[in-house]
């Protein structure tokens, strides 16, 4: 490889100004997205209450107001941190407890508004670049000869993740997985630094252990996943050293089991309420054709760079999948051909290793399963690296084409970034929101009634969708929840009756009963709106 040059100026000048504003559209129009499922699931965490409890409380068939969900959005004083983390230990033990303690204590002191919990994962998100940055200056210090590109390398890995359309989603909402990221960085870049040190004999290595495995039992208690990303780093650690236990490996050993030492009390909590964890995991096991699952996965690689919230229905797609799928390819191939093991080998490790357990199994046996995106987040973060590293040198490219040539690849990469942050900013709901994503729709449908009644139950993504429209609806708008299938008691006050995603035999009882017939008049992949029609003519 050539000598790379000092950074130029107008590069440090455009890595700031990409991260500028990167940092404005974190916070900008915040609120703006509905508060969805999963996010209700945060503010219920933080609360203290489970959900059994929610549903004694008002899944009771009485009438009631948006106002009735408060209690269970927010800090009280019937509820303490330790309800919080007793709620996660029941009915959700897949979510380790350290973001929602973390969320309790800043919406204690900042509010429980929408603005407010999801500003907490915003500010979050600016952790990522520093660690970042971390991380690339180490991994680069792991070879002499290309030492010279860690710091351009980490400014141009620092504007990237500034403008990745995937880490604005999950800067801009109240779930753990920005955290996620950030330990992810921290850990990895620990290690990478312990690894550089071992060979200095006057270094404190018990403090540079002991740096990873703190790291890595905070990235393990914000989320389970972290299991894989510590195992890439076993991989890692034990091929560099050839396959020989020497003095780095037993260190490397000693400081991750006392990570996963750390770990273990909610280990005990995972294995003692293991059916409550596999009923929550429920949703990874639907079934997907190939072809879904491989398209999905095109997408989530193309929301590194540009996301416009639309899928392979959109022709676009066709077009831009080939142009990132070609950039990760070759940014991946030429990290690993221009660069000694040692950092191709972490690169490698990090994208596939934390994928591979995920997708393998159903590739061989059969069931393709429903995967999320946030899964693959180190990955992406591989991937990521590789791309920066990519970029950076053929800034330095010795012949005036080529570096012409990608130049106006980051040119495009830049664009699309911003293009992807301007349009999501204006939006009112993204595909992130997945089971939530036609509330704001369902709303507006149901605010423009007069006395509007929304009757539901518990079933189901019913229970996480009523409390996300109560962020929606107007006070005007009540509700009726019930248990299961009970018949409620319909007061006959109302202009407009709404079911939301009923049963087909429960919503025909209710129109048995009460002699109604409804209509739909909202539906996407998830629920059905239905309205009663005629109220006063049927009444």
């Amino acid at each position: 490889m050539q000598r790379l040059k000092l950074t130029p100026n107008r590069l440090r000048f455009l890595i700031v100004v990409l991260l500028m504003v990167g940092i404005f559209f974190r916070f900008f129009n915040i609120d703006g997205k509905v508060y969805w499922h999963d996010e209700t699931f945060t503010s219920l965490r933080i609360s203290g209450y489970t959900a059994n409890e929610v549903r004694q409380q008002i899944f009771n068939g009485r009438i009631i107001t948006k106002e009735s969900f408060a209690k269970f959005q927010s800090p009280n004083m019937e509820k303490g941190l330790i309800d919080t983390i007793m709620s996660l230990e029941t009915e959700d033990p897949q979510h380790p407890p350290l973001y929602y303690i973390i969320a309790r204590f800043w919406v204690g002191i900042f509010g429980n508004s929408v603005t407010a919990i999801r500003s907490l994962s915003a500010f979050i998100s600016l952790l990522i670049f520093p660690s970042i940055y971390w991380l690339c200056r180490e991994l680069f210090k792991a070879s002499v000869w290309v030492s010279e590109v860690a710091m351009p390398a980490a400014g141009v890995a620092i504007a990237l993740m500034a403008i990745s359309p995937i880490h604005l989603v999950y800067a801009q909402e109240a779930r753990e997985y920005i955290l996620w990221i950030v330990t992810i960085l921290l850990s990895s870049a620990s290690l990478l630094r312990a690894l550089r040190l071992e060979s200095k004999d006057k270094a404190p290595r018990i403090l540079n252990w002991g740096i990873y495995a703190v790291t890595l039992a905070l990235s393990l208690y914000t989320f389970l996943l972290s299991g894989l990303v510590a195992f890439a780093h076993a991989i890692y650690v034990i091929a560099i050293a050839r396959f020989r236990l020497n003095r780095t490996v037993k260190a490397y050993l000693f400081a991750s089991l006392t990570g996963f030492f750390a770990f273990t009390p909610w280990i005990l909590v995972v294995i003692d309420n293991f059916l409550q964890f596999d009923s929550s995991t429920a949703w990874t096991k639907m079934q997907f054709p190939l072809e879904i699952l491989i398209k999905s996965w095109l997408l989530q690689l193309n929301r590194i760079f540009l996301d416009l919230n639309f899928g392979f229905e959109n022709p676009i797609s066709y077009i831009i999948t080939p142009f990132f799928l070609t950039l990760i390819g070759y940014s991946i191939y030429f990290i690993c051909r221009t660069t000694n093991y040692k950092i191709w080998l972490f690169v490698l490790t990090l994208i596939i290793i934390p994928a591979l357990p995920l997708v393998l199994p159903d590739l061989i046996f059969g069931g393709i399963r429903s995967l999320s995106e946030r899964y693959l987040l180190p990955s992406y973060l591989g991937i990521q690296l590789a791309v920066a590293y990519l970029l950076t040198t053929q800034l330095y490219n010795e012949s005036l084409v080529q570096r012409k040539f990608w130049q106006i690849i980051i040119v495009l990469v830049i664009i699309c970034g911003l293009v992807s942050y301007g349009v999501s900013s204006q939006a009112e709901t993204w595909w992130s929101k997945v089971i939530s994503y036609g509330n704001p729709q369902a709303a507006k449908i149901i605010n423009q009634a007069a006395r509007p009644l929304l009757i539901s139950n518990d079933s189901g993504i019913n229970y996480g969708n009523i409390f996300s429209l109560s962020y929606l609806l107007q006070p005007k708008v009540q509700f009726q929840l019930v248990k299961d299938q009970s018949i409620p008691n319909i007061p006959d006050e109302f202009t407009d009756i709404f079911f939301l995603n009923p049963s087909d035999s429960w919503r025909k009882q209710i129109e048995a009963n009460y002699k109604y017939k409804s209509n739909v008049v909202y539906g996407d992949n998830h629920y059905l709106l239905w309205k009663v029609e005629n109220l006063n003519s049927l009444h």
